[in-house]
């Protein structure tokens, strides 16, 4: 069955909520290209990062900034996925036509009974330090590589708590997390939700919501690929030069790419991968 754009009703609710889960945006098939392509994938396991968290636990994740013709790329620049994410960034005004661009991707690895929890924090926290100036303009879409609930660390969210605005961020163990004052006051007056997603889910959140996760404790692994998108008005003035892919509109493929390209896993020297060590945001 072909993907569909939002409706009028999924957009209302994701600028009220903060966040939008799309139950089987990627069939079956699809996924499981994904997952087995991923778990073989040495450029992955060569430059994934080891986070830890405030107990020591460790999860792991891999950042690249360009999305290529390899199995990841297809899935980011899908043409329905793209024009979802059209249909919920603010654009400015005289921003007409085509200007999602991809800020970065990342592969995390949440491993049975050893991945490590993540903070209480805002995407725009982080990427703030980067000097962009509009988060309306920035979100990202996590996609289910297998099935995420409350045993093995699935996302969690205070739903409508983008709407404060970025609040203070600290260090947490290895982590940047939100100012725990305000995340209380939040928690207070917010709904508290587990987001549970079936592999192949999509689950699309703003820039500013706040969210984290446990650690897993389950036997199952808990993988999810998610892509963060920028407008090409929104200029990062402290960002590298190898992140000119974020004001670079997206190549988009068809959503067939997926299944019928001759495709693999990433290339080495064309994805661009973060390493720990030039993350302004952990500075």
């Amino acid at each position: 069955m072909a993907k569909q754009l939002l409706t009028h009703a999924q957009i209302q609710q994701y600028n009220k909520d903060g966040y939008l889960i799309v139950r089987g945006f990627y069939d079956q098939e699809e996924v499981s290209r994904l997952y087995h392509i991923a778990i073989d994938d040495a450029s992955i396991s060569k430059h994934a990062i080891n986070v830890n968290d405030s107990t020591g636990k460790r999860s792991k994740l891999s950042l690249w900034y360009k999305p290529g013709d390899d199995v990841y790329g297809l899935l980011t620049r899908g043409n329905t996925l793209v024009g979802a994410v059209d249909q919920l960034l603010e654009r400015q005004p005289g921003d007409e036509g085509h200007s999602v661009c991809h800020y970065h991707s990342k592969l995390m690895q949440k491993e049975p009974r050893v991945g490590g929890a993540w903070e209480w924090h805002q995407d725009y926290g982080y990427w703030y330090k980067n000097e962009f100036l509009y988060p309306e303009q920035m979100m990202s879409v996590m996609i289910a590589v297998t099935d995420a609930n409350v045993e093995n660390g699935c996302l969690q969210v205070i739903k409508g708590s983008h709407k404060m605005g970025r609040v203070e961020h600290g260090f947490s163990g290895e982590q940047v997390g939100a100012s725990q004052r305000y995340v209380d006051l939040a928690l207070k007056t917010m709904e508290h939700v587990f987001v549970e997603l079936n592999a192949g889910d999509a689950l699309f959140f703003h820039s500013n919501i706040l969210h984290r996760s446990e650690a897993n404790v389950s036997d199952r692994p808990r993988w999810s690929l998610i892509s963060c998108y920028n407008r090409s008005t929104n200029v990062g003035h402290n960002e590298s030069s190898s992140s000119a892919a974020s004001i670079t509109p997206i190549e988009i493929v068809p959503d067939e790419a997926l299944l019928t390209w001759d495709t693999a896993g990433l290339t080495e020297s064309e994805a661009d991968f973060l390493s720990k060590e030039a993350d302004v945001s952990l500075k």
